[in-house]
Parts: C-alpha cells; sequence; structure tokens
C-alpha cells in the first residue's frame, strides 16, 4: 500500500474536478493528483453540437440508466454523464445558468454558513469571463468564458415578444439581478468552440510540475486508517495502482460516482453495504439518498413558416452547407447550444421567483439512436420545475466498481412536483398560443390538443419525459442526519475527506448545473487552501 504521495488528491475531472485541481496547483506550494476515469477529450467534443453524438456514446459517456419505475411508465430512462477529461462539460448542451439568488440563501438558510448568494457571488464573478458586460453581478478576466448564443432567427424574435405579451419585462441578464423572462440563451462557447472544465482550467494547468493528471484511472475504494482517508486504490488499463495523500482526498465524481465510491469504501448505510459484502468502516445514512433532478417532459409545435428552423436548414444534403458555413465562420448548427432560447417562468402570479425553466429547440429530432431530425418543420421545449421535492437514490448494485449503481428518482412523489408540472405544461401552451407566435404556431404534435385535463397531461408526462441531466444532492451538505457533508464540504465523522461536486448540493438549483458545479470547485479550493494554511 505504499504508493506515490501527493498533498492532495482530487478524484473527478469533471466541472468540478478540473476547477479545484487547477486552483490547488495554481501557486506550486502543494502536490495534486488528478484521477479522471475516462479518457483526454473526444475528438468531436470542442464542436458544439456533439452533445447530439455524445449524449449517448460510451466513448465519453457513463449511459448511466435510471431505473423502471412507476412515475416513468415502466420506463429505464437515461441518465448520461460525462466520462472524459472536463467531465459532463465535456459533453452537455452548453448552457450557463447560476440559478436564482433564492437557491444559495436557502441553502444558507438550511445553517449552511458561506453559502448564502452573497458568499458565492465573488466566486462565480471570478470563475467566468462574460463577454457582454460587467456589473455587480458579471465579470471579465475568470478561466470560463461565457458569452450569448449568436444564433439568429425570426421564431426567436417571436418568442421574446410572446414572453413580453403574457407580462414578462425583458430581460438581457438572467444571470444578474433577476432570472424571470425570455431570455438568449448564455453559453460556455466562444468563437464557436466548446468551453469545457478541461479546456479552460487545465489547458495551462497540465503544465505545471505540481499537477499530475491520470486518465483512464478507475477508483476501486479509498483507503482509510481508522476515521481517517489517507488515499485510494484505483484501477490503469487494469492494472492496480495506489496513491496516498499528505493532506486530503476529494471527491468530485459527480452525483452518481461519489456515493458509489464512498459505499465501495464502506462509508454509507450498513444494509446497503452488508448486501454487497462490504464490511462498514463509517456509518452514513444520507450517502446516496436524496436524490433530486429536473423531470423534463418536451413538447412539440410544427412551426407553420418554412425556412426558420433547422428541420428546413440542415436536413439531408443541406446538412453539408452547414458544415461548411460552420468551417468558414463557427455558425449555424455546429454552434448551437441545447437551446438558444431560455424561459423562466411562474405558473402563478403570487410566486416571487419563476418555478419552471423552458428550453426553445429550434428543430425536431426523431428520437432514434441517431437523432435524424424529422421532415416536418417543428420546434421541441423541454420544460421542467425548477426546485423538485420528490427525492430519490443511488446506490451500488455489486461490489465490482464496473457495475453501474442503481439510480431511482422516485419522480412525481411529491404533490406539488406533480401540480407544478401540470400547470408548467399550460404555461408553455399559453407562451405557444400568443399572438405573437400566430405566424410560426404549427398543430401542436406532443403532447397534442386533445391531452387537456390534469389527468390527461400527468400521464403524458409519465409516458414521455426524461431528465434535464442534472442530477444532484446524494452527498448532500448540511447538520441533519441525512448530510453526508459538512458546510466546509468535510465528510461527516471522517478526517481527510472531502466532497465537492453536484452531489452535495442540498436542494437543486433553480437551472442547469454546469456552472454552480464549478463554482462549488473553485469554492472548495479556497477552503481548502485556508485550512492547510
Amino acid at each position: 500500500m505504499n504508493g506515490r504521495e501527493y498533498d492532495f488528491i482530487v478524484v473527478g475531472g469533471g466541472s468540478a474536478g478540473c476547477a479545484l485541481s487547477s486552483r490547488l496547483s495554481e501557486d506550486g506550494r502543494y502536490s495534486v493528483l488528478l484521477l479522471e476515469a475516462g479518457p483526454e477529450q473526444h475528438p468531436l467534443s470542442r464542436i458544439p453540437i456533439s452533445y447530439s453524438k455524445l449524449i449517448d456514446n460510451p466513448a465519453a459517456n457513463w449511459c448511466y440508466r435510471a431505473e423502471a419505475e412507476e412515475s416513468t411508465d415502466g420506463r429505464g430512462i437515461p441518465v448520461p454523464r460525462g466520462r472524459v477529461l472536463g467531465g459532463s462539460s465535456s459533453i452537455n448542451g452548453l448552457v450557463f445558468v447560476r440559478g436564482q439568488q433564492l437557491d444559495y440563501d436557502t441553502w444558507a438558510q438550511l445553517g449552511n454558513r458561506g453559502w448564502s448568494f452573497d458568499d458565492v457571488l465573488p466566486v462565480f464573478r471570478r470563475m467566468e469571463n462574460y463577454e457582454h458586460h460587467t456589473d455587480d453581478f458579471r465579470a471579465q478576466g475568470g478561466p470560463l468564458h461565457v458569452s450569448e448564443a449568436v444564433d439568429q432567427s425570426p421564431l426567436y424574435d417571436a418568442l421574446f415578444a410572446a414572453g413580453r405579451e403574457i407580462g414578462l419585462a425583458p430581460n438581457d441578464d438572467y444571470n444578474g439581478d433577476t432570472q424571470e423572462g425570455i431570455v438568449r440563451t448564455q453559453t460556455t462557447i466562444r468563437k464557436g468552440r466548446r468551453m469545457s472544465a478541461d479546456y479552460c482550467y487545465l489547458r495551462e494547468a497540465r503544465h505545471r510540475s505540481n499537477l499530475t493528471i491520470e486518465t483512464r484511472a478507475l477508483g476501486r475504494k479509498l483507503i482509510l486508517e481508522g476515521k481517517r482517508c489517507v488515499g485510494i486504490e484505483y484501477d490503469v488499463a487494469g492494472q492496480p495502482r495506489v496513491a496516498r495523500a499528505g493532506r486530503e482526498v476529494v471527491l468530485c465524481a459527480g452525483a452518481i460516482a461519489s456515493p458509489q465510491l464512498l459505499e465501495l469504501s464502506g462509508i454509507g448505510r450498513p444494509e446497503v453495504l452488508q448486501r454487497h459484502g462490504i464490511e462498514v468502516r463509517h456509518e452514513l445514512a444520507g450517502v446516496g439518498e436524496s436524490l433530486r433532478d429536473h423531470m423534463a417532459p418536451r413538447l412539440v409545435w410544427r412551426i407553420a413558416k418554412r425556412g426558420v428552423v433547422y428541420n428546413d436548414t440542415a436536413r439531408g444534403w443541406k446538412l453539408g452547407l452547414q458544415i461548411l458555413r460552420y468551417a468558414i465562420n463557427r455558425q449555424g448548427l455546429l454552434n448551437l447550444p441545447s437551446a438558444p432560447v431560455l424561459g423562466f417562468l411562474k405558473t402563478r402570479p403570487e410566486l416571487a421567483t419563476p418555478d419552471i425553466q423552458l428550453h426553445f429547440v429550434p428543430f425536431h429530432a426523431i428520437l432514434r439512436k441517431t437523432r435524424e431530425l424529422g421532415p416536418d418543420p417543428g420546434m421541441t421545449i423541454a420544460m421542467y420545475m425548477l426546485r423538485p421535492e420528490s427525492l430519490g437514490s443511488i446506490h451500488i448494485a455489486s461490489a465490482d466498481p464496473m457495475v453501474h449503481p442503481e439510480i431511482r428518482f422516485n419522480f412525481l412523489s411529491n404533490e406539488h412536483d406533480r401540480r407544478t408540472l401540470i400547470d408548467g405544461v399550460r404555461k408553455t401552451r399559453e407562451v405557444i398560443e400568443t399572438q405573437a407566435m400566430d405566424d410560426f404556431r404549427g398543430p401542436e404534435i406532443a403532447p397534442g390538443p386533445e391531452v387537456q385535463s390534469d389527468d390527461e397531461i400527468l400521464d403524458f408526462i409519465r409516458r414521455s419525459s426524461e431528465t434535464a441531466y442534472h442530477p444532484v444532492g446524494t452527498c448532500k451538505m448540511g447538520n441533519d442526519p441525512m448530510a453526508v457533508v459538512d458546510d466546509r464540504l468535510r465528510v461527516h465523522g471522517l478526517k481527510g475527506l472531502r466532497v465537492a461536486d453536484g452531489s452535495i448540493m442540498p436542494t437543486l438549483i433553480s437551472g442547469n448545473t454546469n456552472g454552480p458545479c464549478i463554482m462549488i470547485g473553485e469554492k472548495c479550493s479556497d477552503m481548502m487552501r485556508e485550512d492547510a494554511a
């Protein structure tokens, strides 16, 4: 067990892990080992539209699948997660959302000191290079480039007008003071290239002598000496290796793999560990519990006006023109985030902040493995509740680290979630049925005009929803009996071990999770360097 020793070991080279490793190693004071289970970047990853090809590609994706449940009409829905340096930031839809101020103030109100919006805002500002403007909320000069989607279409202009028609004020920065509105998407794209956490944080850091990066390194279990974590056992190309940490080990493997590795190491719920013959080294009831994700039905409309969506301009031989357009000026379909227009809306006027998010996608894809564009012009709208209350779980299915854990979302178990999603479908219809959309609105394809009652809409949600790929909470931060880490991200009851990724979120933030996960990695680096000093 006498492996090479480092000051810090970071397990997982995703959004948080890349940021954390870069910051820990930047002043040269500490030696850092970064372990990533996947390979280096996939050759397609830098092209923004690559998410359509990597979303179910095992070369860059863990390709997890949730257990079949009643809430999904007996379907085992896909749960894509990045298995590549950069993690999910290397395969995601490139949408940058911080979430609402209320999200972080709620974390602080739950007893997590240092996590209010005023606490995390400086970290968000430090990490970003926002090309549009600077103010009290936004900054330039950070490693993560954030820009507005450049794609143009009269359909987008009609959507902005529809927002004004239903009473939404124009909003030029949903990551600023107010989130509400139908808005142009902010993206992690620069000059037509994906800005993954790997590219932004490790491109230069990887040349530091005190930072070691090992890819294709699969963690098998943490090494515990009593109640202190002192290292990790892992495999590289099937060969066992050991690394020891003189100071701390940090799990940044994500909401699925971080609890999995804790359980493989004997940390978690005794009944789960004993079921798979794993010795209980540290009982911690919350490991793998408190799972949340955004359940997202996809609504589809036919578009009446030709030439304004990509079913007309990128299908068949016209795809070649899009490839040429991207090669010449980095624009068009290949430079598209998963949604160039977003909506943050309230389903009830008395709400203080938005409770649903809409992703307006300017095409309708046939949901086959190839995700081929359909022959008829259409628009897809992914809609989800921003702050769901339904809780699920992720637990190991085997003591073998190669076996995927069991993912149970338990969607729709909370009545408030069911009510909000039903109202969200109706609110989405309200946007599309505005006068501003008259020239573009064709027949409703999904769920279809015949679906009107609450029960019919809920049945549609069960039958058709996937997730928005934002799993969090399985190593949640807090002080209650189900908390796994404290407000400095230290695992309760153990020394030398922290978790810093989306799994620590005590509640789901109001939007896409990549940006907040990078913030968590950045903030963890501050706390670790403070404690080390």
